[in-house]
């Protein structure tokens, strides 16, 4: 189990020559916006009404313009320098001296020209790394969710039930107090048991997703460089969430995400290798810019967590199949945990900037009378392909197409944590442990110590 280990040298070379060409299609295709504006601009406003793409267009223009006028002064000059050559060959050297003088000309113009040009291209660079992804048709209009399905029975109590953060610090597995004290507000600290638990249960999704769903596992750096979140798509729009290194210009993954789109940056895969599935384990931090109310203490929005991370690299034509089956795979974790959540279909206006359809799979929080994502799965089909020039070449032959990419948690353990706590409390404020996690942590019960 590794890597597609097929990777001619040509392959990574023609790999390196299309990152450079196709600087400006790193997003969504310039070419579809150009030819078909108005059908771009009126799907990317089931979004975000306040989308506009006239300074796309007007950059694109100007630089197709200026592409136009240096390709040709070039080509002057190469002319140019032949009929140089020529000239000096049969000895006219005042009409050599000439063109020479006049070649010089068109080389100052063709510098000030390219350095427009280079201009141009960042500026439009930039526009397209804002746009987000073209919603799927299928994904409906806000404002609401729709609720695809049901799992399990909600848990009903004679009593009335504590929040996680009580049960924590009353069994004591969980510190928030200490934890602010070493670090700030929003980490988390488990204690005894409870740290137990979170090892236990990372492990636990992690080997499952490999022995039973067949994904390739990964431990990757925890930090990435900025192009590798240009890719993921966290960048440039939300670098005010993430966790930065200014020194060495690196960031904080905010999800393992982040990490497995740039495995196969620059690459040209096999239609045989595909689909390619990995799972990662990463703990992950994030900014969370805001401000939260009750609902949203303790383990509910967290600065760091842990999780782990479904990805796959699929076909075009079969990347909406593969999305049921990760979020199945997803699912299964809960459906062993015995907890009740539902699965829902997020709107257009609710979707991640790299997402073209994404379906939460959210678990339920009886102190707090409400369910909580804890994993989004989405297909970004080629809008990180696109950023990352991760193609693949047909198992047919002809021209490589850009791969599809999708993710999803596969769980973060965080809310799923509060869950269980929740879900499974009795009057005295033990928890019963599910089966499935009793046999790992080596006690059925937490009581407090």
């Amino acid at each position: 189990m590794g890597f597609p280990n097929e990777r001619a040298p040509r392959d990574y070379n023609m790999g390196i020559f299309w990152a450079l060409k196709l600087k400006l299609r790193g997003m969504i295709d310039i070419q579809l916006i150009r030819s078909d504006p108005e059908g771009v601009l009126r799907r990317l406003r089931r979004r975000d009404g306040s989308i506009d793409l006239d300074t796309i267009l007007e950059l694109d223009s100007k630089r197709r313009e200026l592409v136009r006028r240096v390709e040709g002064l070039r080509r002057e000059r190469n002319l140019g320098s032949e009929e140089v050559a020529r000239l000096q060959r049969e000895g006219k050297r005042e009409e050599a001296q000439a063109l020479i003088s006049h070649l010089r000309e068109v080389s100052a113009e063709l510098k000030e020209l390219e350095r427009e040009l280079d201009e141009v291209e960042e500026e439009l660079r930039e526009e397209l790394l804002s746009l987000p992804n073209i919603p799927h048709d299928s994904v409906p209009d806000g404002p609401e969710k729709v609720v695809l399905r049901e799992w399990g029975r909600k848990p009903e109590f004679d009593f009335e039930p504590k929040n996680h953060v009580e049960l924590g610090k009353f069994l004591g597995i969980l510190d928030f107090e200490r934890a602010a004290k070493m670090t700030a507000a929003r980490f988390p600290l488990y204690v005894g048991p409870g740290a137990v638990m979170e090892f236990e249960l990372l492990l636990w999704m992690f080997e499952l997703h490999v022995r039973e769903h067949g994904y390739i596992p990964v431990l990757p750096p925890i930090l990435a460089n900025r192009r590798s979140f240009e890719v993921s798509g966290q960048l440039p729009k939300f670098a005010d969430e993430l966790y930065h290194c200014p020194d060495d210009d690196l960031f904080l993954n905010p999800t393992a995400e982040s990490l497995l789109v740039n495995l196969h940056r620059d690459e040209i895969l096999s239609e045989d290798d595909l689909p390619l599935r990995y799972v990662a384990y990463t703990p992950c931090f994030r900014r969370e810019a805001g401000t939260w109310g009750e609902a949203q203490r303790g383990l509910i929005r967290m600065h760091q967590f842990n999780k782990v991370e479904l990805f796959h690299y699929t076909t075009p034509e079969r990347s909406y199949g593969d999305l049921e089956e990760l979020v199945r795979h997803a699912e299964v974790i809960l459906q062993r945990l015995g907890l009740h959540y539902r699965v829902t279909l997020l709107p257009a206006d609710d979707l991640a900037q790299q997402s073209a359809k994404t379906v939460d799979i959210e678990v339920w929080l009886p102190a707090q009378g409400r369910y909580y994502e804890v994993s989004s799965c989405s297909n970004c089909e080629d809008y990180q392909a696109r950023r990352g020039n991760i193609r693949f070449r047909p198992r047919g032959g002809g021209k490589p197409r850009f791969v599809h990419t999708l993710n999803g948690s596969g769980l973060a353990t965080s809310r799923l944590f509060a869950a269980i706590l929740e879900q499974n409390q009795r009057p005295d404020g033990s928890v019963v442990l599910p089966e499935v996690l009793a046999e790992r942590v080596g006690e059925g019960v937490l009581e407090p110590g």
